[in-house]
């Protein structure tokens, strides 16, 4: 029996810690945080904590899936509510050791800040001795209360604090003459007292580190959670904490320089104190004992500031440090002093601290100077040091007193915040902002030094393909070789950048100062990039290769422009890209004056576009019996200022400037206007008319439905309308291009397959599409009598066309040779000169009609 029961209570709490788990995966945890009004850093807007804290929590709650839960308060009221448990979490509490004792903190600091003192312009308060008489407006319960009561008393000073709930309060009293002037975080009190015209005084007090802290045990998770996130993203240039607070304009760069201020009041302080010691040691030798407390409170204020502050005398052995100094070096006041840098860091180190003391110590000069301080042990920080004498009563300099401040984490921002700023993320290299400025700089030398250099533009091949078929991070991989390779092949003057993509930008310098030599240096530098950027690229289990296109500008080109130089650097690249992979060109003048034609052409395009200009001609498709069994429709144009334009001229404008999509929806309405026609006349309404349609216009969002439109307006029989599509299409998007080809035949259009063998196109492919017919391309025709490798294209294309169940056409055919050779390797479908040139729709509807066999004089 006791045996059943023990196992009926194990089974129940089994049930149970199974219930608690579940409801603790489900139900979010819920975080009560105490918001009281300190802007920036803690705000309640729209129900919600915002602020520096407020959205640096929300950013962790979002990703740890915590409910927050505020409760707004007054900063004294905060407190009482974090100690009694209702509240589970207050951001933006300082460190002390009576909180150190009550609270949970995590380790990593969210925020350094210090406190000062604002006031009205017409208050003269320049050191804490000018606190005498004066009211000071401080949030009550704070630690500012309880560090100006302390130096209040420990100096003497008649202080008058007025105990307000919030730093607006205190601004607000000083405003209304309750008080002179209010205590603030620096943060708050810049804001607000440009926003009220108050003026910030020189006193600046307290500096501190602000955490998330709670009062109850059982949040120790999240406040390690917390602790987690903050030592992460600190060290994270491009984290969340530093996004916040760029943000909220809290960032090292727009803080005040508190060091410096700080550094000249504690200097003044000590140079005062020490005087005064030295003068009471001479007048009362009986008041030793208050001399020596005097100088306990001085090292305990040294000791509580944040910065390092140290005394060498002209020996520049160390007469005394502060708790920073020692905690910094990992020893003992009593092991420092006596002892000289050598003893502490290395040699470098030593000889430019030696420097700046000497200046002190011999010329009695105040030095300010960055000090990057490498210890025995090889770790290095930052500083910023302010070095003044130390004199006796005859103006002598017997020492020097050193205030130094630790400037490494701001360094560390600074750094990578260049880095964002002028610097490519994915490779390293520079953006184009650096870009304009060392071409700037490039020009400027080229002219003094009269050495040629270059600017050269780099584009590779068919990345987009590497996106597309093995993703963006094998992208970003090839990128970042490209990079390198680049990188590894230029000198230190040189600049590599990268402007976006796969483009690519390097500028030569000091190249030659014949510029025939510098042509020609530049010339083999490219050479061997082409060479370098065709080695295999490895992308984890596999290899990719691809190739790229130069175009090369020289700096004498531009006549020392740099929008000149960009403009003729793109100019050469657009050469390369339309000669081929691995192509190099050289800028010059003509590439300028085919512009400015394709600019005309442009203009004047658009215009006939307009103005329905251009007209349709015609070519005849013929059988073995010469029989004319369809035709292709071909455009031609005479504009009324530049006369006959060549449609190799005039389509590659359009297609680049999106003309060819009205115009080719112009073409296929003008083909089917033309079979309504035919159908009317016997001798022609079975001829098929064929339409080439572009990769721009396919990809429009309307073709599929403006050809139904166009077949059901017109009531076009199925087969009549042939579309003649090139490899281009089926390079991008294939999934996308099949779909709209079946939708279309299942309207009734054929496709023909433009220009086969000369593209990209995968014999997979080929499976997938419903294409009707092949077009042998025109430079296979013309060359196969005398190119085997043409003929044996030819051949094999003729055989995939019969395995494969499709028509096909040979084009570009002009004597009988080539006839009688494509016949003899099986070919029944021919085009060309030999049976007709493009010729006006009349003239080939005429001819038709009387008879749709072409005598071999046809072409003439």
């Amino acid at each position: 029996m006791k045996s059943i029961s023990f196992l009926a209570l194990a089974a129940c709490l089994c049930f149970c810690q199974a219930s608690f788990a579940y409801n603790n995966e489900v139900e979010p945890q819920v975080i009560r945080v105490g918001v009281y009004e300190n802007p920036p850093k803690v705000m309640f807007e729209n129900g919600q904590v915002s602020g520096i804290f407020g959205d640096i929590l929300q950013e962790m709650a979002f990703r740890e899936g915590w409910k927050i839960e505020p409760i707004t308060c007054q900063w004294n009221d905060c407190l009482k509510l974090l100690r009694s448990g209702d509240i589970d979490l207050m951001p933006d509490v300082a460190l002390n050791q009576q909180r150190d004792e009550s609270f949970i903190f995590h380790q990593t600091p969210v925020l350094h800040s210090w406190s000062q003192l604002y006031g009205k312009r017409s208050l003269k308060v320049s050191s804490l001795l000018d606190l005498e008489g004066v009211r000071i407006a401080v949030l009550e319960d704070s630690i500012q209360q309880v560090y100006l009561a302390d130096i209040a008393t420990n100096f003497g000073l008649q202080v008058e604090f007025v105990a307000v709930r919030s730093f607006e309060q205190g601004f607000q009293a000083v405003l209304a003459n309750q008080a002179d002037v209010v205590a603030s975080n620096h943060l708050y009190g810049d804001r607000r007292a440009r926003e009220l015209d108050l003026e910030p005084t020189p006193v600046m007090f307290q500096p501190s580190r602000l955490y998330f802290v709670s009062a109850n045990p059982q949040k120790q998770g999240a406040i390690n959670t917390i602790e987690q996130y903050i030592s992460d993203w600190r060290r994270d240039a491009h984290s969340p904490f530093y996004q916040i607070l760029q943000r909220w304009r809290a960032m090292p760069s727009d803080a005040p320089a508190f060091p410096y201020t700080l550094i000249t009041l504690l200097g003044s302080v000590l140079l005062l104190v020490f005087v005064t010691m030295l003068w009471l040691r001479r007048r009362v030798k009986q008041r030793t004992l208050e001399l020596a407390h005097s100088e306990l409170k001085l090292n305990t204020i040294l000791d509580s500031v944040e910065a390092y502050i140290y005394i060498k005398d002209k020996n520049l052995r160390y007469e005394y440090a502060n708790k920073k100094v020692c905690d910094y070096l990992g020893t003992t006041t009593d092991k420092i002093i006596g002892q000289s840098d050598s003893a502490f860091f290395n040699k470098k180190t030593c000889e430019h601290l030696m420097e700046n003391d000497l200046r002190v110590i011999r010329q009695g000069e105040r030095v300010a100077d960055e000090e990057n301080n490498v210890t025995a042990d090889g770790s290095m920080r930052h500083f910023l040091s302010v070095k003044i004498p130390l004199r006796n009563a005859y103006g002598e300099v017997y020492a020097l007193c050193g205030i130094s401040t630790d400037i490494t984490e701001h360094i560390t921002i600074k750094e990578s915040l260049t880095q964002l700023e002028y610097y490519d993320a994915i490779t390293g290299l520079a953006n184009r902002k650096l870009l304009l400025q060392n071409l700037e700089h490039a020009l400027a030398s080229s002219n003094r030094t009269g050495y040629e250099g270059a600017l050269v533009s780099i584009d590779l091949t068919h990345f987009t393909i590497i996106n597309d078929t093995l993703g963006h991070a094998a992208g970003d991989q090839v990128l970042q070789q490209v990079a390198q390779r680049i990188r590894s092949s230029i000198d230190d003057t040189d600049t590599a950048a990268r402007l976006g993509s796969d483009d690519f930008v390097v500028i030569l310098e000091d190249l030659s100062r014949d510029p025939e030599q510098a042509v020609l240096a530049a010339r083999n530098w490219a050479r061997e990039l082409l060479a370098a950027l065709a080695e295999p690229y490895v992308l984890g289990d596999i290899t990719h290769s691809t190739t790229a296109c130069i175009g090369v500008t020289m700096f004498s080109d531009s006549q020392s422009s740099v929008a000149g130089m960009l403009k003729n650097a793109d100019l050469a690249i657009a050469e390369a890209k339309a000669q081929g992979a691995e192509s190099i060109r050289f800028f010059n003048p003509a590439m300028q004056e085919s512009i400015n034609r394709r600019m005309l052409i442009e203009s004047a395009l658009r215009r006939a576009v307009k103005n329905n200009e251009l007209e349709l001609y015609m070519q005849p498709q013929v059988n073995e019996d010469r029989e004319v069994i369809a035709g292709e429709l071909l455009l031609r144009w005479t504009d009324p200022d530049l006369g006959v334009i060549s449609p190799v001229e005039f389509i590659p404008v359009a297609e680049s400037s999106g003309l060819i999509v009205p115009l080719g929806s112009w073409v296929i309405e003008q083909a089917c206007s033309i079979l309504q026609q035919w159908q009317a006349h016997d001798a022609l309404k079975h001829i098929p008319l064929a339409v080439n349609i572009s990769p721009r216009q396919f990809r429009h969002s309307h073709f599929v439905t403006h050809i139904e439109r166009c077949l059901q307006a017109m009531q076009i029989p199925p087969g009549l309308l042939e579309l003649e599509i090139t490899e281009g299409l089926l390079i991008d998007n294939i999934d996308i291009t099949v779909k709209r080809l079946v939708r279309l035949g299942e309207l009734g259009v054929r496709f023909s397959l433009d220009d086969f063998g000369t593209g990209y196109a995968s014999l997979a492919y080929l499976k997938k599409l419903p294409l009707y017919q092949l077009k042998i391309d025109q430079s296979f025709v013309r060359d196969m009598l005398t190119d085997v490798n043409d003929e044996v294209i030819t051949t094999t294309i003729l055989g995939l066309g019969k395995n494969l169940n499709l028509s096909v056409i040979a084009e570009g055919v002009e004597t009988q040779a080539q006839l009688e050779h494509l016949r003899g390797l099986g070919c029944h479908k021919f085009q060309g000169y030999l049976f007709g040139r493009p010729q006006p729709i009349s003239y080939w509807q005429s001819r038709l009609e009387q008879s749709k066999i072409l005598p071999e004089d046809a072409s003439a």
